[in-house]
């Protein structure tokens, strides 16, 4: 008998499906750390877990002096074991590199927190970002309790499932999916960002209306004025419309760990991530994905997707946002630096896996997903994007 007849003759395969279901716990609310307010301990009780620890970011505690104290006399009055609130450095250098997330292991080995006690996050996305990834490979994941502080992570990646740092000079290389324990949305945080910043986190909310729900992008049109001036009610309205919105998709899209080659919500991600990294990051995330969503839907349009008077709507209603729809660093194409585009986009097709697929508008609440670029036609859209910011002087 041959050794390859033997083999097969030998072999034996056995499939197994492991069905895995998570709850995705959101809540919205205000100031829910103080004294005699039930949420967190309420919702920390309902895993039966018993130490806590607290990971704070260090421009949270500049703005909110007094909430490391609030939160050691919060749970001073409950039954869980409170380990400490810990301040650290946020915003992309927390993730860098993985000087943070060793950090943060080193402390969840010095306090014993295991698979049944909770780490809470308090920061922006890119904070909780490291602090998830941290979270997600200590004991092959602890429980992850997420208080996302700004605009941009209350409407988008707070309530996502995923974490992780940067690596090899690109966005997100090293990380992991893991649904949170839960997700407190305290709107009280967005009262200590400045105008511009809890502004820009709106572009969102605008993203997740054009590819999912046409009512939401209506709602946004006729609360524009209002949302420009950061009305709170409002403001707090589209925070949690956004934040449902996004999050039904990841429970209800059939792909949350996105294991396809398609990803509606990256929505003018592409052209985002390539200019965040060619900025070293001084760009950052919520102007990026304004200039890449006006730039792919006026590329939608040009290519012959979307009706050029819905094109003028949206790009009106990001001019009403006072979100800029154009940044210099996109005249890398003018440069016919073709090499550093089909990087960007071969950069965003590797990160997924498998085909290049790239969502565009197709009308508002419906996209259409395309496997190439024109880049002749994108260098026409960026040359008119250049002329709309350089009228608004």
């Amino acid at each position: 008998m041959r050794i390859c007849d033997r083999v097969a003759a030998l072999m034996s395969r056995y499939d197994f499906q492991i069905p895995i279901t998570f709850k995705h716990r959101i809540l919205f609310d205000r100031e829910v750390f103080s004294s005699g307010h039930p949420v967190v301990a309420e919702l920390l009780a309902e895993g039966a877990g018993r130490r806590v620890v607290v990971f704070m970011e260090k421009a949270i505690a500049a703005a909110w002096p007094n909430l490391g104290d609030s939160i050691a006399v919060y749970f001073a009055a409950s039954n869980f074991d409170f380990r400490g609130v810990t301040i650290l450095q946020g915003g992309e250098p927390a993730k860098a590199d993985d000087t943070l997330v060793k950090a943060i292991w080193e402390i969840l080995d010095a306090e014993h927190i295991d698979r049944h006690s909770y780490v809470l996050a308090i920061g922006g996305g890119a904070f909780m970002d490291a602090v998830g990834y941290a979270a997600a490979t200590a004991h092959r994941g602890v429980r992850l309790v997420r208080f996302p502080t700004t605009t941009l992570s209350q409407c988008d990646s707070g309530v996502g499932v995923k974490c992780g740092i940067n690596g090899f000079g690109k966005k997100n290389w090293i990380g992991s999916f893991a649904v949170p324990f839960a997700v407190v949305n305290d709107f009280s945080f967005l009262e200590s960002l400045d105008f511009n910043e809890r502004r820009l986190g709106l572009i969102e909310a605008v993203k997740v209306a054009l590819v999912r729900d046409a009512a939401f992008y209506g709602w946004l049109e006729l609360h524009a004025d209002h949302l420009a001036r950061l009305e709170p009610a409002e403001i707090e309205e589209c925070v949690e419309k956004s934040a449902l919105l996004h999050a039904g998709h990841i429970a209800h899209g059939g792909d949350p760990f996105e294991a396809g080659s398609s990803r509606p919500l990256d929505f003018g991600h592409w052209a985002a991530h390539k200019l965040e990294a060619m900025t070293s990051y001084q760009l950052g995330h919520s102007a990026a994905v304004a200039v890449g969503l006006a730039l792919d839907t006026l590329y939608s349009a040009r290519a012959g997707h979307l009706e050029f008077g819905t094109a003028e709507r949206i790009l009106e209603l990001l001019g009403k946002l006072e979100l800029d729809l154009y940044h210099p660093a996109l005249d890398w194409l003018d440069e016919l630096d073709q090499r550093r585009v089909y990087a960007g986009i071969d950069e965003f097709r590797e990160h997924l896996g498998g085909e290049l697929t790239i969502l565009l508008l197709a009308g508002i609440g419906k996209g259409v997903e395309v496997h190439n670029l024109d880049l002749n036609l994108l260098s026409q859209c960026i040359n008119e994007l250049r002329t709309r910011w350089e009228s608004r002087g």
